[in-house]
């Protein structure tokens, strides 16, 4: 069987040379292969052989000895099975003769797995954010609660869409409801997503490029799960067909960004023009196709639509959008129309910037203040008004012929040299050589007879169709080619459009682009202007020191101002940015070429940092620089929506400095410079006169269907250019901007939830604080389970540590997750959150290595868990059983309906079962456990016990399907059930509105058939098979709608542990957890607390915890609260005279989770009238932070670590 590669295997190769200081030649000497196999392997045009390739492995894993001759290392390994895949669990002996700390473990173990039952907002722990408000309601009170999530995303640019996104993926990865991942953005931003799907959440997202797909499918292999692919790649049709293969598994969750590029319109002939971007969209959703080429045999279940401009404003467009959502009830914009505002809140959340605050109630965003610089061009003979006077006259005089010619591609190469006039002397010159280069192929091809007057007009026609990418896309949209941006390549084919039709034109052209391009290298060669008037900005004394971004839309000038800026003595300061530069991470430093510029940029001056970045479009989605505060546009984009995505890389969240300042530079003489300087500065007064920025966040909208380069195009002339003005000047103003405000707050309702909501999400936050699993019980975990494998831990858990191996081999089973982290890693563990995902590998459940660690611990020790293990429970007053099982609720399958052809887990749940010698059962806590010591030698138990054990796990079995998962059943039943008339309605709707649009079509085009047009008749045959297929569909849609609640059952009920629990028959343990004492020592605790001003909530019986929104052990008695927001977590211990206490394995963890929140009062002497309270703050760190697990702690060390005593007088009536 051929042996599957991974896909990084070049990679892998070029970093294992870089590690040990190979050269290609020694490598292949070393594995026997020639130096070309090497070199074609890196290069990713050959594959290693399967023996080859092991070697590579095992040389990655144990060093340059795996070379040596006779090297046998580590040659086995095996995968762990999962625990709840073991054989049939009837077959296991329970006699509870299993070690009650491996039992433990296991229970652990799975507990960490399923984190989600434990801590509703899991996923926040186990990633590097810290989600702001807006963020947490969107996921958790909007996308989380849908079973079925068809939602659009439309919160304002910079919200952090990508990171709501993936906090869902993280959130539903550990519900385990997905499993397969697809996110498709437009080309610029996918190595943004990876990048942060990655460093943020520990996603390994997979990247494909269009040219993986040649030779294989990367849809079908092992690492298809997760996956990026751009929107254009996949739309592809080599990339579509590989995602139509049959073998190929449905992808459950499917994630678009930059939404509204999904675009699609209506024509006035009643047709719908679909991009093949939108056809993607509709072949995913599920939408009805009837194209072959777009035919898929599944759709996503769940579909997440990325936007901050939902409404471009035209209305079908934008129901097409709508439609992605839920096809069938959102058949037609009449249907669109008609659904109601509370039913589209459910599938539509939106979010201005203004709107988004922090939990203390602060703005997210600072003010932008924008301010245009003026400039004037040098005078004389050879200056920079002579240079733009002369070359204005050349674009003006052929923009006339090319409108006259129609001659498309020539407008566009004199709005090439418009553009760059503005940009840069350099960059213009560059141009005119560029230009000289197409005149002098083209007079060579006629002077030889390849082509003439005829075969030249073809060619300038067959350049009609290209497109004005700096125009009509933004810099996310732009696809890289060997280097080079979408925009470079488009204008070299450009500067090929001539309006000449003889050889004589030509030449007499050539000559006077000749005549420019000498004159700007004269000009070139004095002071520029323009960048005298950057340097001003540079030197202000506000900017002293201070980093600075400068935009550009065009390399050659990219280039100009590092040069110009190095030769200002910046040398070794200037970062860069732009679309030709690599977007794969370096095997080495796990960084791309962009992602190393921006580290670069970020670095403070005394680390090495850049003080400057210099950047085009290519930076303009996707590269965040908010720690930067002064952005510069050395040249302005025609297209409005390129100047808002430039300042929203400053612009956005984590930006510290108030105000973020954008600097513009115009030269306010020339009619293009008075264009610009018109739109800037109106702009920025109408942010002064509005209070608000948020004129910066609409221009786009505004100049919708108004063609700014129109506007540019027309200032050519001094007429043009003064008419231009005045139509901004009308165009925009104050009025507008809040007439488009709100309209758009009438079109998507006032999402302004955020500050009504934030007392609820503040407490909800405080609340999931103190239910966190980790690092306390991750830590515990790692600590008592490795040595129980043979692993030892070297380091400190506080900090850094590693694991060793005890035993030969024992950290095989973990070794194919470790090598695919960087060797630098592999030996950095830590279970807290590292400051820099590059500094060691954040262990924690949804972390690979971790994962495989706990899986294997509880598969090797599984038969141990269900063997059953013996526990103490001071309070007890009879032994009783404790049964630990994973239930599974499903929707069963129906062959009946396509879309339920398997049968599929909606809900997983972790239970604790109970069972009484009297025959009771009663559902307790999982963590009950966690409570209780473990036990050994109590043949009397056991013996009897285990008689009846198996008994008993059967009852146990029946309760848990009969009493709990019968009732997630029905919860889940009725809540469809609630909803099923409203659905039908909607669905029948959506089918009736698609039908009278199918009728309406079908008038129209019997008319143009009886008139002979012979297109009209074979879409009126296909509009009538539709019409007829359309019953069929309605039918089944709604009988799959109340089929779907009958087929919810429970499913599996699986056993992972049990034990067996007895009474104590210590009589020193019976004293440290004798109620009377206990219920005194709360008292005096509440008394102290309440006198310091605080408001105390009891929380330590399971039903007074839930009560007060924390788990049924929340590992504390007490919790108090004061008005200045300070929260303590009491953990009350008492005793009658004076002796040691002892904390849980649970209540350690927690300690472990709050430090300096949690507290421990032990109180002495509580069967004296005069009990004593001592308080320990942090006790983890002063008492136990090197105790492993539950923990006696002495009186005198108690006396050590509390603070100064104090007698209150809350204190004398005890």
């Amino acid at each position: 069987m051929k042996q599957k590669l991974p896909s990084d295997f070049p990679d892998r190769i070029r970093k294992l040379r870089v590690k040990f200081d190979l050269t290609q030649t020694r490598l292949a000497e070393l594995l026997g292969v020639s130096f070309a196999s090497v070199n074609r392997w890196e290069n990713g045009q050959a594959r290693p052989s399967v023996l080859a390739w092991q070697k590579i492995v095992r040389v990655e894993r144990d060093g340059m000895n795996a070379f040596e001759r006779g090297y046998a290392g580590p040659q086995v390994v095996h995968e762990p099975k999962p625990n709840n895949t073991l054989e049939n669990e009837s077959s296991h002996v329970i006699d509870f003769s299993g070690n009650p700390e491996i039992v433990r473990i296991v229970v652990e173990g799975e507990r960490l797995a399923y984190g989600h039952l434990f801590n509703p907002s899991f996923a926040t722990e186990i990633s590097l954010i810290d989600p702001l408000p807006h963020q947490r309601i969107a996921v958790y009170e909007h996308m989380l609660n849908q079973t079925r999530l068809r939602f659009l995303l439309a919160d304002d640019a910079g919200a952090g869409k990508t990171i709501m996104a993936g906090l869902y993926v993280r959130e539903m990865l550990s519900r385990r409801l997905i499993r397969r991942v697809l996110i498709a953005p437009p080309a610029g931003l996918v190595s943004n997503w990876e990048r942060e799907m990655r460093t943020l959440f520990d996603l390994p997202f997979r990247v494909l490029s269009g040219a993986e797909m040649r030779f294989e499918n990367p849809f079908i292999d092992h690492e298809s799960d997760l996956v990026i692919i751009s929107v254009d790649t996949l739309s592809g049709e080599r990339a579509f067909s590989r995602l139509q293969e049959p073998s190929v598994q449905p992808y459950d969750l499917v994630i678009f960004d930059e939404a509204h590029k999904l675009s699609a319109d209506r024509q006035p002939d009643f047709t719908i023009r679909r991009t093949d971007r939108y056809r993607l969209a509709e072949a995913l959703s599920g939408a009805a196709i009837s194209d072959r080429r777009w035919n898929l045999t599944w759709s996503c279940h769940h579909l997440l639509l990325l936007t901050a401009t939902p409404h471009m404003g035209k209305d079908f467009p934008y129901f097409c959008l709508w439609r992605l959502v839920e096809p069938e009830v959102l058949s037609t914009i009449d249907a669109f129309n008609a659904y109601p505002a509370d039913a589209r809140r459910r599938h539509f959340l939106r979010r201005t910037k203004e709107e988004m605050i922090r939990f203390d109630g602060t703005r997210i965003y600072p003010t932008r203040i924008s301010d245009t610089l003026s400039y004037d061009l040098s005078q004389g003979e050879i200056s920079e008004q002579r240079l733009y006077d002369l070359t204005t006259d050349y674009i003006q005089t052929f923009y006339n012929r090319a409108r006259i010619l129609n001659r498309s591609a020539a407008r566009m190469a004199m709005s090439v040299f418009q553009r760059r006039l503005a940009s840069s002397t350099h960059a213009l010159i560059c141009s005119f050589e560029r230009r000289i280069a197409k005149l002098d192929g083209l007079i060579d091809d006629i002077q030889s007879g390849r082509i003439g007057p005829e075969e030249l007009a073809t060619l300038q026609r067959e350049m009609d169709d290209i497109r004005d990418v700096l125009d009509e896309m933004t810099g996310d949209e732009e696809s890289r080619e060997d280097g080079y941006e979408q925009n470079e390549l488009v204008e070299e084919m450009t500067l090929g459009g001539v309006v000449a039709v003889s050889l004589a034109e030509l030449q007499a052209e050539r000559n006077q682009v000749t005549a420019l391009r000498d004159l700007a290298r004269d000009v070139a060669n004095a002071d520029d202007s323009k960048f005298e008037k950057l340097r001003e900005v540079i030197d202000d004394a506000r900017f002293k020191h201070e980093k600075i971004l400068i935009f550009t839309e065009h390399r050659d000038t990219l280039n100009f101002l590092i040069r110009r800026l190095e030769g200002l003595g910046f040398t070794g300061q200037v970062a860069k940015i732009h679309g030709g530069m690599g977007t794969r991470p370096d095997p080495a430093t796990g960084l791309s070429e962009r992602d190393e510029q921006v580290e670069f940029f970020k670095r403070t001056h005394s680390e090495g940092g850049a003080r400057f970045m210099v950047a085009t479009d290519a930076a303009g989605e996707g590269i965040n620089l908010q720690f930067c505060w002064l952005m510069i546009n050395y040249d302005i984009p025609w297209n409005p929506a390129r100047l808002e995505q430039r300042m929203g890389r400053i612009h956005r969240y984590g930006q510290q400095h108030d105000p973020v300042i954008i600097v513009n530079l115009i030269s306010g003489k020339t009619r293009e410079g008075r264009v610009l300087k018109t739109l800037l500065e109106k702009l920025e007064r109408i942010r002064k006169e509005l209070r608000s920025d948020k004129v910066f966040d609409v221009v786009g909208r505004l100049f919708e269907g108004v063609s700014l380069k129109e506007y540019m195009i027309q200032s050519a002339t001094e007429e043009g250019a003064e008419q231009v003005c005045q139509r901004i000047e009308g165009k925009l103003t104050k009025e507008q901007v809040e007439a488009l405000a709100e309209r758009e707050r009438r079109l998507f309702g006032d999402g302004g939830d955020v500050k009504s909501k934030l007392a609820d999400q503040k407490t909800q936050l405080e609340r999931d604080e103190l239910r966190r699993l980790l690092p306390g019980y991750v830590r515990r975990f790692i600590e008592k389970a490795a040595p129980l494998v043979d692993i030892a831990i070297e380091g400190e858990l506080e900090g850094i540590f590693s694991l060793r191996p005890l035993k030969s081999y024992a950290l095989d089973p973990m070794w194919p997750v470790l090598e695919t982290y960087p060797i630098e890693k592999r030996n950095r563990l830590t279970v807290y959150k590292p400051k820099d995902p590059a500094e060691a590998i954040f262990l924690h459940p949804g972390e690979p290595f971790f994962d495989r660690f706990r899986a294997y611990v509880c598969s090797h020790f599984a038969s141990d868990a269900q063997r059953g293990g013996i526990f103490i429970d001071p309070y007890a007053q009879q032994p009783y059983m404790f049964h630990f099982a994973l239930i599974a609720i499903s929707r069963k399958a129906d062959p009946n309906f396509s879309s339920l052809t398997n049968d599929e887990i909606i809900e997983y749940r972790l239970v604790g079962l109970k069972n009484e010698e009297s025959g009771q059962i009663v559902e307790c806590p999982v963590e009950h456990l966690l409570l209780l010591k473990g036990g050994h030698g109590f043949p009397v138990w056991t013996g009897r016990f285990s008689v009846t054990a198996i008994k008993s796990r059967e009852v146990a079995k029946a309760y848990a399907t009969e009493r709990i998962a019968r009732h997630m059943v029905e919860e889940r039943r009725q809540a469809l059930l609630k909803t099923l008339s409203t659905r039908t309605e909607f669905l029948a709707a959506g089918y009736d509105y698609q039908d009278a649009e199918l009728a309406a079509a079908r008038v129209r085009l019997a008319e143009k058939a009886r008139e002979g047009n012979s297109k009209a008749k074979g879409d009126l045959a296909k509009i009538k098979e539709r019409q007829r297929s359309l019953i069929a569909k309605k039918e089944e849609a709604i009988a799959l709608l109340r089929r779907e609640p009958e087929l919810l059952s429970p499913d599996k009920v699986i056993f992972l542990a049990h034990a067996l629990v007895v009474p104590s028959n210590n009589p020193e343990e019976r004293k440290r957890h004798d109620s009377e004492v206990e219920a005194i020592a709360v008292q005096v605790a509440c008394a102290y607390e309440e006198a310091r001003g605080a408001k105390v909530k009891d929380v330590s019986t399971p039903s007074l915890a839930l009560a007060a929104g924390l788990r049924e052990y929340p590992g504390f008695d007490l919790l108090s609260q004061k008005p200045a927001n300070e929260e303590r977590a009491i953990e009350v211990k008492g005793r009658a005279g004076m002796g040691e206490v002892e904390l849980t394995e649970n209540e350690w963890a927690i300690a472990c989770n709050l430090r300096d929140r949690y507290w421990l009062y032990v109180v002495y002497d509580c069967a004296s009238p005069h009990p004593r309270l001592l308080r320990v703050e942090d006790p983890f760190r002063k008492l136990i932070v090197r105790a492993k697990g539950g923990v006696v702690v002495s009186d005198r060390d108690i006396l050590d670590a509390a603070e100064p005593e104090i007698y209150g007088e809350g204190l004398q009536r005890f």
